[in-house]
């Protein structure tokens, strides 16, 4: 758990420092999955499968709001749709205009749930839309999760029976509208996974803030069952075929990419909580106290200090005194030699008197 800890940090940190340059990559790549999706599934204008044009818009896309990406990836749907027949792309023009002034109404901000629904549905895990945005956000992105579910099955049919709406006479044309309209309003599997994500994330959101411990958790397997449930029970009701198999194995890899999202986001120890109790002039306060869990990174600064830095420091008391002892000894000893010398030097001046006088006497 230490290693964990110490990984969620570094990674913060990395992301707080290069934040300016990775948020363009993310949009970057999240824009050419999203048209490269687009593209895979319905595949009927090859103009559109270029990857330049790809590159160019994602590009493009990784410098503006996400909202820009919902408006590309509408506009190459509508497109597709008219690789298949006008019609086709006029229905898709109607409903992708309803649908985008719903989202824009309700929640303008949930764009990345409105782009990453189609994708979790591609890789098995659809799940994992509800829950994480029931832990992240509040009950209005269940507007948001309704309108991607829906974009991404009316793309589904639209790829299933292109063969039978091109070429349309005018006749039949009408009578493909009316096919459209029809797998939109009366498509029963659509329609209980747009109940299933409104379910599992307004059940996920309302646990998630509940003050009981390990609330969270709860949310993430609460969610999880919830939706297994909502979908096989609403399969037997309105008699649409889910196999148990691939249900199972997406809520399970929904709960362990919600469980790593709760990791990042509400990581917090139990085993310390603490309650608190004040008041003040009009109110008594009863507060559970929650501390997160986390750990200090290692910060390690090795510093190399060459002859040219090397600064004289402060020189200690006892150096100081020994210097001033020896110092007064030399100074001692500086005035004894002396004084020994000059008498030396006395004593010589002395004796060369006596015999320059006894020298003398001898003369007389």
């Amino acid at each position: 758990m230490t290693l964990l800890l110490e990984l969620r940090e570094k990674l913060k940190q990395i992301y707080a420092r290069y934040s300016t340059f990775l948020l363009p990559v993310f949009k970057f790549i999240l824009a050419f999955a999203i048209l490269k999706g687009i593209n895979s599934s319905m595949g009927q204008m090859e103009a559109l499968d270029n990857i330049f044009l790809l590159l160019i818009l994602s590009l493009i896309c990784s410098i503006l709001p996400l909202n820009l990406t919902v408006f590309f990836g509408i506009v190459f749907v509508i497109v597709q749709c008219y690789g298949v027949g006008i019609e086709v792309a006029g229905f898709a023009a109607a409903l992708m205009l309803i649908l985008f002034i719903l989202y824009l109404r309700f929640t303008p901000g949930d764009a990345l749930i409105l782009l990453l629904t189609p994708m979790a549905f591609q890789l098995g895990i659809p799940c994992a839309v509800p829950i994480g945005y029931g832990l992240a956000k509040g009950p209005a992105s269940a507007v948001s999760a309704g309108c991607g579910v829906i974009v991404y099955y009316f793309i589904d049919m639209v790829d299933k029976n292109a063969s039978m709406f091109r070429g349309a006479d005018p006749k039949e044309m009408a009578q493909n509208l009316k096919i459209l309209l029809d797998g939109i309003l009366k498509n029963q599997e659509m329609l209980l996974q747009v109940i299933a994500f409104v379910a599992v994330l307004l059940i996920v959101n309302v646990i998630r803030k509940r003050s009981v411990d390990y609330a969270w958790q709860i949310a993430i397997f609460a969610g999880g069952i919830s939706y297994i449930v909502i979908i096989a029970a609403g399969g037997l009701m309105l008699d649409v075929k889910n196999p148990i198999v691939p249900l199972l194995a997406g809520a399970v890899g929904a709960v362990v990419v919600a469980e790593v999202l709760e990791f990042f986001l509400f990581h917090v120890d139990y085993s310390r909580t603490e309650h608190l109790q004040f008041e003040d002039d009009e109110y008594y306060y009863y507060v559970k106290a929650v501390p997160k869990m986390s750990i200090a990174g290692k910060n390690v600064t090795v510093k190399t200090i060459g002859e040219a830095e090397i600064q004289p420091g402060p020189v200690p008391q006892e150096t100081i005194a020994f210097t001033g002892l020896q110092k007064q000894l030399n100074r001692e000893e500086t005035i004894s030699n002396p004084v020994e010398e000059s008498g030396e030097e006395v004593s010589q001046t002395n004796v060369d008197y006596e015999s320059r006088l006894e020298e003398s006497l001898k003369d007389l």
